[in-house]
């Protein structure tokens, strides 16, 4: 074998080793580590536990004493939650039953729905410790973060909680962990929980508090805010100097014991010889950058919090049209808080459902609950009422003339009106409930043809198309 034959020979065996080594027969839980964090690296992604514990104090007292964080705490729930939560479901007897859980006098969810975004959004972490009785009915409470010291997750997956440790106290230095829910592995009647985080990077178990970034912020401007009215205070503060020709110092004393044991008040009248002088010393404060520097704090604290400066009582000398147009990024964090929550409360009763269904054989764990809470913002609804309206008269003609299908009318419609709907599952509805009594009048030509900005007619009131506000009531 010549030199050459014998390298080629060596590079096929190398080649060959190399691909037998490499080759993996079926995949597990050694070969899959799925989200597993190195020991080395516990904590790269989340917070040392000290400063969690920290962040989570000052959190919770910013909110007790601080009036703009418990305004943006206050806004957030105000705009998620609003009026309430309303779900249904097609099983009636899953329906009643969760009707039963939502309102009983031991779990009141429609009030604890507030406590439990305040919550959410002062800590980023929502814990629910769920146990029911020996009917099936579960119980919920919400423990706070500050009494969890620890998740142990699976090995190989730190988004999958095993359990959690309570906080050692001194009456009980080793409290029992409270075991995860496992829809695998539950029994039904031992107590679970359940855990929630808003604001949790790639990687990390706990989530962050929406104050957190704020924290400095409102802390300065509330230092700022109360060195302003010391300044306020000891400007309008004065004291008198008196000057005269006193014979000695024993007279100079006696003369000042006499005016501090009677002082003069305001508006009072002096009377004085010409030895003696009366004068006024105020304190100079010069604040004129003030007000500039107050605004920059309230900026950086709306910036983090994700909230124009109107929603905190600052007009900041904008008008209307810049107010709404600011509104809208704010909006769209709301909406997407919202359907976090919407998916955190069906995950809780879907959890109830199961749990239920191993009492009731009528409830099944594969019932489907859907969840619906209050529009973000009204004008939305205005402006795409209209939208819709419009387009559903200028695409009626091109369905009219074949140009596009009933797919893709429909589709265009839902999107208009901001829905998003299964377009050929609601196509067989439609077909499967046959013509209604109910028409669409679209809107006349001149309507629809109205200059950006004007007002449209929609035969109860006017409404902007640009904002979709409503003025009055159309004439008649």
């Amino acid at each position: 074998m010549n030199p050459i034959q014998r390298i080629i020979s060596a590079v096929t065996q190398a080649g060959s080793s190399i691909r037998a080594r490499f080759t993996v027969v079926a995949e597990n839980d050694a070969t899959f580590n799925l989200g597993m964090v190195p020991m080395s690296n516990q904590y790269i992604r989340d917070r040392y536990p000290s400063d969690r514990l920290e962040v989570l104090t000052q959190a919770i007292e910013a909110w007790r004493v601080n009036p703009l964080a418990r305004r943006i705490v206050g806004l957030i729930s105000q705009y998620v939650v609003g009026g309430g939560i309303e779900f249904s479901s097609k099983n009636s007897a899953a329906s009643r039953f969760l009707h039963q859980f939502w309102n009983h006098r031991l779990n009141h969810i429609p009030i604890r729905v507030y406590e439990w975004c305040d919550e959410l959004t002062r800590s980023g972490n929502l814990f629910i410790l769920l146990s029911t009785d020996e009917a099936g009915m579960s119980y919920v409470r919400a423990i706070p973060a500050l009494q969890i010291e620890k998740i142990e997750a699976r090995s190989n997956d730190i988004e999958q909680p095993l359990k959690f440790y309570p906080v050692p106290l001194i009456d009980n230095p080793q409290p029992s962990p409270w075991n995860a829910y496992d829809a695998v592995t539950d029994d039904g009647c031992s107590p679970v929980m359940l855990h929630y985080a808003v604001n949790r990077p790639v990687g990390a178990q706990w989530g962050e508090s929406d104050l957190a970034p704020l924290l400095r912020w409102l802390s300065r401007y509330a230092n700022w805010l109360e060195d302003r009215a010391r300044l306020n205070h000891f400007r309008s503060s004065f004291m008198y100097v008196v000057k005269g020709r006193f014979t000695s110092d024993a007279a100079r004393q006696e003369r000042q014991r006499q005016l501090n044991a009677i002082p003069p008040t305001p508006g009072s009248i002096l009377v004085c010889d010409e030895a003696e002088t009366w004068e006024t010393v105020a304190a100079q404060l010069d604040a004129s950058d003030a007000n500039s520097d107050g605004l920059a704090l309230k900026k950086m604290v709306c910036s983090g919090a994700g909230i124009p400066m109107h929603f905190l009582a600052e007009p900041e000398g904008s008008n209307r049209t810049t107010a709404e147009a600011a509104g809208g990024p704010t909006f769209r964090h709301f909406e997407q808080r919202q359907e976090y929550f919407l998916w955190m409360l069906s995950d809780i009763l879907n959890v109830v459902l199961a749990r239920r269904s191993m009492y009731d054989s009528r409830v099944s764990r594969k019932v489907e609950v859907t969840l619906a809470g209050n529009d973000i913002s009204t004008r939305d609804n205005a402006a795409m009422s209209l939208a819709a309206n419009n387009i559903l008269s200028a695409f009626s003609q091109a369905r009219d003339r074949e140009l596009i299908d009933d797919a893709e009318l429909l589709r265009l419609l839902y999107r208009f009106a901001g829905e998003t709907v299964d377009v050929e599952e609601m196509l067989l509805r439609g077909k499967k409930a046959g013509p209604g009594d109910c028409s669409v009048k679209p809107v006349s030509q001149n309507q629809a043809g109205a200059a950006p900005g004007a007002m449209t007619n929609t035969g109860a009131k006017y409404i902007n198309k640009e904002t979709g506000d409503t003025k009055g009531i159309a004439a008649a």
